[in-house]
């Protein structure tokens, strides 16, 4: 192919004689120059054609590889990742339409057994991975921080061990990640460095230890859901964490928080719902609470120690579906308004100091 366009380029500038021409006709630049063109452009189309097929077996490889690695009991992966048809078909993958290398790996609820292999590191274009609610075990393969790409990381409901790893703070496209219910051990400020596009990220059910962090609002500025949910952090909620202020899920319940909620939560405007339920919290509640808080659904504070009076203007939180405040110590009246609250489904106040009765409509 080389050889044909240097040819080209030689009939230009010298005619059958040897001789130089200063000024080839018309016609034959033009001929000359439409097989030029047409020549490159096959030669373009064979290397990209190459390269596409080259980095397809290469997903494909990598792809049996990990079917080679774990244990697969229903033969959903055995009977259907097989060689006679296009990676791009198989179950639980999605090829990118442009240059068909794999997008997706979706292989969640399959019962599949086993670590995570390091083969997924070479699905270099990969932006979706989702292994939830499996028995994959053992620790993150390193080789996962090379997936540049990723924007949904989905590994809930599994049996992974060791500490978060710090390679996800490489992968500064992600946007989602859910590491829940999983035996994962470090702490926060060592796993959240530079994830800043990160808008949910679930940690529930996992052995996370140490306090949250107070530059967490620094390392995760468009945070919208934030679950902590049932891990050993402890300590008091840092101030600075009232500067997330695209969060709408705030779930820090059953963990070993101390102090009082910083005032700095009541005006993060987007919360949607706060769960602190289960910890050793005190303090009061805002008498303006729901008026910085207008779209308020949940508000679970049980098994805690606060005190003081139910703010009166509780009905301003007009769309609080559920209210759970019961074994603290509030006191005082139960407010009347509550009655105002059309949406509410759940009320919870027994185990108080509380007088009085109301009636929700």
């Amino acid at each position: 192919m080389e050889e044909n366009i240097v040819s080209v380029v030689l009939e230009l500038t010298v005619d059958e004689r040897g001789r130089r021409c200063a000024y080839p006709t018309t016609a034959m630049a033009m001929r000359n120059f439409s097989f030029l063109s047409s020549a490159l452009s096959l030669y373009c189309f064979m290397v990209s054609y190459a390269l596409t097929v080259r980095n397809l077996t290469t997903d494909q490889h990598s792809l049996l590889e990990f079917k080679r690695r774990i244990i697969d009991p229903d033969n959903i992966l055995a009977d259907n990742w097989t060689t006679t048809t296009s990676v791009c078909n198989w179950i639980g993958v999605s090829c990118a339409a442009k240059h068909r290398r794999v997008k997706t790996l979706n292989l969640s609820n399959m019962d599949l057994t086993g670590n995570v292999p390091p083969h997924l590191g070479n699905l270099s274009f990969l932006v979706a991975l989702n292994l939830s609610h499996n028995n994959f075990h053992g620790h993150l393969p390193k080789e996962l921080g090379q997936l540049s790409r990723l924007k949904l990381v989905e590994l809930s409901s599994n049996f992974l061990t060791g500490e978060i790893p710090s390679w996800f703070g490489r992968l500064n496209k992600i946007s989602y990640l859910s590491l829940s219910n999983n035996n994962l051990t470090g702490t926060l400020s060592q796993s959240l460095v530079n994830m800043s596009s990160v808008e949910m990220l679930d940690l529930r059910h996992n052995l996370i230890y140490g306090s949250i962090p107070e530059d967490i609002c620094r390392h995760l500025p468009n945070l919208e859901v934030l679950f902590l949910k049932q891990n050993n952090l402890e300590g008091e909620i840092p101030w600075e964490i009232g500067n997330l202020i695209s969060l709408e899920i705030l779930n820090a319940s059953h963990l070993h928080l101390n102090g009082m909620i910083p005032p700095s939560i009541f005006n993060i405007s987007s919360l949607k719902e706060i769960a602190f339920q289960n910890n050793s919290l005190s303090g009061s509640l805002p008498e303006d609470m729901c008026r910085r808080l207008p779209y308020l659904e949940t508000l679970n504070l049980k098994l805690n120690e606060f005190s003081g009076q139910i703010p009166s203007s509780i009905d301003e939180c007009r769309s609080l579906q559920d209210l759970r405040l019961h074994a603290n110590r509030f006191n005082g009246s139960i407010p009347r308004s509550i009655g105002n609250l059309t949406r509410l489904k759940l009320l919870y106040l027994r185990e108080n100091n509380l007088e009085g009765g109301t009636s929700v409509k």
